[in-house]
């Protein structure tokens, strides 16, 4: 199969079957018209918006608007119509910078197609023959996409947490690194991507780091989140693109971006460069 195989897989949806959703007069998020007619059974607080559906403006605050989407996670959660809930908010914005107009619980964000932050860290080792990557595999009983090839590191972005101090907090819980090794992680960019899914629509951006590892130091799986860890080369993780999706769906976007960056897959060997390119990073109307 072909990279771009990858970067298509990530960013199928119809923006025609969605209808918006407003929060003080800003589109924040896309859902389907069945999950607004869902929204309607709480007349107290939703009414028609422009094109969609929209919180009530009698919610003027971010606490007050907060608190207003919580019984509506809790009813949607015990029925079924999402994932049980993370107890874990997001920060509702229109794009990253902006102040949060709420927050919700994380199981609520795909199914109202809210833009959702995250961080991938690539853990490095500089070898004479190329860079090798440490790759994890996820656990087995992973709601989603279990026993997939990971980063090393990975996380949702919660709301009460800098970029910063998510990645320390998931390089130790995930892979068990010291926060002094994790905090020489270096800022590379950041991808996005537009997927609907089962529940609705994830509307992602995942800012990208890299972490140079000493050759002496090993990831180890601590919370559950990952069964191990592998060092593996690029031309390996090459021939695992090309041969299916043994990767979690967005892992493979990092893997393919750091390629990229690291003059491995180029306009001389990639036939598909630009597209790739252009795919890592596209408009959520695309």
């Amino acid at each position: 199969m072909a990279l771009i195989d990858h970067i298509l897989r990530c960013n199928r949806w119809t923006p025609a079957d969605f209808l918006d959703f407003s929060v003080a007069g800003v589109p924040v998020g896309r859902l389907r018209p069945q999950m607004a007619k869902r929204l309607r059974d709480f007349p107290a607080l939703f009414t028609e918006g422009l094109g969609g559906i929209a919180l009530s403006d009698r919610f003027t605050t971010p606490a007050e608007r907060s608190e207003a989407m919580r019984p509506v996670a809790e009813k949607l959660a015990a029925d079924g119509l999402i994932h049980k809930l993370r107890h874990e908010d997001y920060r509702v914005v229109a794009d990253w910078g902006q102040a949060a107009l709420l927050a919700m619980d994380r199981s609520l964000v795909p199914a109202l197609g809210i833009r959702a932050f995250g961080i991938h860290v690539n853990g490095v080792v500089r070898r004479a023959d190329g860079p090798r990557l440490w790759i994890g595999t996820r656990a087995y009983d992973k709601s989603v996409e279990p026993g997939k090839l990971d980063n090393m590191v990975a996380g949702g972005q919660p709301a009460e947490l800098a970029l910063q101090e998510n990645l320390v907090k998931e390089a130790g819980e995930e892979a068990g690194l010291s926060t002094e090794l994790a905090l020489t992680a270096r800022s590379c960019g950041a991808i996005t991507y537009c997927m609907e899914e089962g529940e609705g629509l994830r509307r992602d951006t995942l800012f990208l780091y890299d972490l140079e590892m000493p050759e002496e130091v090993k990831p180890r799986a601590v919370d559950g989140e990952m069964q191990s860890f592998s060092l593996r080369s690029l031309p390996e993780l090459l021939d695992l693109l090309r041969d299916g999706f043994s990767f979690k769906f967005n892992v493979a976007l990092v893997i393919i971006d750091f390629m990229i960056r690291n003059g491995f897959v180029t306009a001389d060997n990639e036939p598909d460069y630009l597209a790739l390119i252009t795919g890592l990073h596209r408009s959520f109307d695309q």
